[in-house]
């Protein structure tokens, strides 16, 4: 089960397709297998980098059998089950955990205006989950548009003990987590692991405020496992060096709306996928843009 103690680097996992569209299930497990050999200390599945509201109920069990199996216990899995209704959510949440699932990732809905609507949201989500489910807060404002204040996030945890982890992705947020580790350290609140997302893009200085690692799916992940690594070695040199080197390609996936299908490009260069192909309704990307890919890992790889 999911805790607290969660750290290191735990990979948002695309859902690989094969060009027509079916999920594409030798990828899927050689996907996996790169991603543990990477250094992956957990793995995320039907995330919002994941099509999950792509994917059909049948299919997004079965994905998460599927991941779940070839794992085999090495190392935790995290399934996203946020929905437009609880019975969804309670519905798929049961069957992940029964299939293996470390605990589950909930979102926030647009709807959510003040402070209270998004703490009386996150109870009735426990409550449709069940209490003994691990569950972790997704905080990604950018795409929700539901602003969580640290006041807020404590106050969830709070309320909630089955609240185990924090996936951070507001942007500015080094300051939230500044003030959620001051505050923990202050015994003002219960300790609950820290993991960043937004492509890695400020990985480096959010693990100097004190997160305990990333939760991302940069298309290289063992520069998001090294700049872990060395960030709790002490080594802030060769931390910031490593990141600086994958940067121009970092940026250039976090561009909205494009930037999963650069990151399946990348994905399929690299033999981890077999095709970069997204469910419609998603962008094809342009000659030039593919030229600016190839670009930029030829100078990563290089280097």
């Amino acid at each position: 089960m999911l805790t607290s103690s969660a750290a290191g680097v735990y990979v948002i996992c695309p859902t690989p397709f094969e060009s027509d569209g079916r999920v594409d299930v030798a990828s899927t497990d050689r996907m996996v297998e790169a991603y543990l050999k990477a250094g992956a200390t957990g793995l995320t599945i039907l995330g919002i980098m994941g099509e999950a509201p792509k994917l059909a109920a049948d299919e997004a069990l079965a994905f998460t059998r599927q991941v779940i199996a070839t794992v085999a216990g090495r190392v935790p899995v995290i399934v996203g089950v946020s929905a437009a209704g609880f019975a969804a959510m309670s519905g798929l949440s049961s069957k992940v955990m029964d299939a293996g699932a470390a605990g589950v990732m909930i979102a926030p809905p647009s709807t959510l205006k003040t402070d209270d609507q998004i703490v009386s949201y996150y109870a009735d989500a426990v409550e449709a989950i069940g209490p003994d489910v691990p569950w972790v807060i997704q905080d990604y404002p950018l795409t929700t548009n539901v602003v969580m204040t640290p006041k807020v996030i404590m106050r969830i945890i709070e309320q909630s003990p089955s609240c185990v982890m924090l996936k951070h992705e507001d942007w500015p947020g080094l300051d939230k987590i500044t003030a959620l580790r001051r505050a923990s350290d202050a015994g003002q609140v219960r300790r609950v692991s820290i993991l960043c997302g937004n492509g890695g893009m400020f990985l480096p200085f959010e693990m100097e405020r004190g997160a305990d690692g990333a939760m991302t799916g940069y298309a290289y992940p063992e520069m998001l496992v090294g700049v872990v690594d060395f960030i709790n070695q002490g080594k802030r040199a060769e931390a910031h060096d490593l990141f600086d080197r994958h940067l121009p390609l970092v940026r250039y996936e976090t561009q909205p709306g494009v930037g999963l299908a650069v990151r399946k490009y990348v994905l399929k260069r690299r033999g981890i996928i077999a095709s970069d192909t997204l469910r419609k309704p998603g962008p094809k990307l342009s000659p030039e843009t593919i030229a600016d890919i190839e670009w930029l890992m030829q100078r990563i790889e290089r280097s």
